[in-house]
């Protein structure tokens, strides 16, 4: 029995490791968008210009604020890059060493799906 409620608290911290690795790829795709984003901006622009009645200079100022903005977002997202992949890489470690072999297996395509996923352009840019 104490063997069963073990196995069940491990598989519920992986089920939550792989659940809030879930959430933080939507959130990256939704939040930290790159330069692709174009068409995000855009309807944006549109946004705003019929909602705030915008005349033509100020909606090519907005764009041009926009841009930058994200210029600079982006810039900021590529320096945290590399620490935020060397620690997915270190919680992947750690999560294969408390698994069994065939366990590690299905891991491991788990994450192959999922770094695909991730790496796959998105729709429509």
């Amino acid at each position: 029995m104490n063997r069963k409620a073990v196995l069940l608290v491990i598989g519920v911290f992986i089920l939550g490791i792989l659940v809030g690795g879930l959430a933080l790829f939507v959130a990256e795709r939704r939040v930290f968008s790159g330069p692709s984003d174009r068409g995000g901006t855009n309807r944006v622009v549109q946004q705003l210009t019929n909602d705030l009645q915008l005349n033509a200079e100020q909606q090519q100022k907005l764009e041009s604020i926009l841009e930058e903005t994200r210029t600079r977002y982006n810039s900021l997202y590529e320096s945290i890059r590399p620490e935020r992949e060397r620690i997915r890489q270190e919680g992947r470690d750690r999560i294969r060493a408390i698994l069994s072999p065939e366990q590690r297996t299905k891991f491991d395509e788990f994450v192959r799906r999922l770094d695909e996923r991730r790496n796959k352009p998105k729709k429509g840019h």
